[in-house]
């Protein structure tokens, strides 16, 4: 007897020919404009994976890629997603997120863990470790602190552009471009591109925003961008290198690591003198 068959399948009827990969798009009504394939990353501080989430007010959030059980995480520390956005509560139901910062083994807890998370930071130190030992993570944080002793380049720079203060989430060098390429890859060209015009150092007065108290201004030191073209504020805004910095269709595998600088909130972080100039052909001045 012939079995029968269907030209183009395997004998049981599946096909021979692999379907066409469709490309992640992001929805025009989406929340959220990161590709649900891009919003992982490694913390740098233990190189364990993250989850990264923008909150309701854009800022980025990095959470425990998995899901905890109430009962064993705080209150405070509870959080959910919802269309892609991090709410900093539960959703009533028996489980929820929690930030990486509670379990990360590199850092001190921000509140008072139950027996279950002391377990899984340990988890984390162990594969902190492996990755340590087998070549495959080097922690990126400087342990000198808020200010690199070598140059005094801040570690988290004031950024000035358009017509905001906003503070980066690691050094001038090392913010990354967030979009993707073709490859499916996140781009690995930074935004302070050496070809692009570069901002200036400056110590600049910083008074409080609106709604807070009245407190005297207080000078620190910015990356002033506000002389650049509009376009070329906008471009690092978004956090785009200049390749992809008019590309419409490359999507963002990473929230931008910007937040609205708050002098009250991150007076860590103020600088009341210049840093030093820069090696030769850095793209700074």
């Amino acid at each position: 007897m012939r079995p029968n068959s269907t030209p183009g399948c395997h004998w049981d009827g599946s096909s021979r020919t692999a379907p066409a990969r469709r490309p992640l798009r992001v929805a025009a009504t989406s929340p959220s404009r990161l590709l649900r394939a891009g919003q992982s990353g490694r913390c740098r501080h233990c190189g364990n994976r993250i989850g990264l989430y923008p909150r309701s007010d854009g800022r980025p959030i990095a959470l425990h890629p998995a899901e905890l059980a109430t009962a064993h995480v705080p209150a405070s520390c509870h959080w959910h997603l919802s269309s892609g956005i991090a709410h900093p509560h539960g959703d009533g139901s028996d489980w929820c997120r929690i930030p990486h910062a509670v379990l990360c083994p590199q850092r001190t807890p921000i509140c008072q863990i139950s027996p279950l998370l002391e377990s899984a930071r340990r988890q984390l130190a162990v594969r902190t470790r492996r990755l340590i030992d087998s070549g495959a993570f080097t922690s990126t944080v400087s342990p000198a602190g808020p200010a690199l002793a070598d140059t005094g380049r801040p570690d988290r720079p004031v950024v000035r552009m358009l017509l905001g203060h906003y503070l980066a989430d690691g050094p001038l060098e090392t913010i990354r471009c967030v979009a993707q390429t073709s490859h499916r890859h996140r781009c690995p060209r930074p935004v302070l591109a050496p070809d692009s015009p570069p901002g200036s150092w400056r110590l600049l007065p910083i008074g409080p925003q609106r709604g807070q108290l009245a407190l005297p201004e207080q000078t620190t030191a910015v990356y002033d961008l506000s002389q650049l073209p509009h376009a070329e504020q906008r471009r690092w805004r978004i956090q785009r290198c200049p390749a992809h910095a008019t590309t419409r269709g490359a999507a963002d595998l990473a929230p931008a690591g910007w937040q609205v600088f708050d002098p009250l909130l991150h007076a860590q972080h103020l600088r009341t003198g210049l840093p030093h100039p820069p090696a030769h052909g850095s793209g700074e001045r």
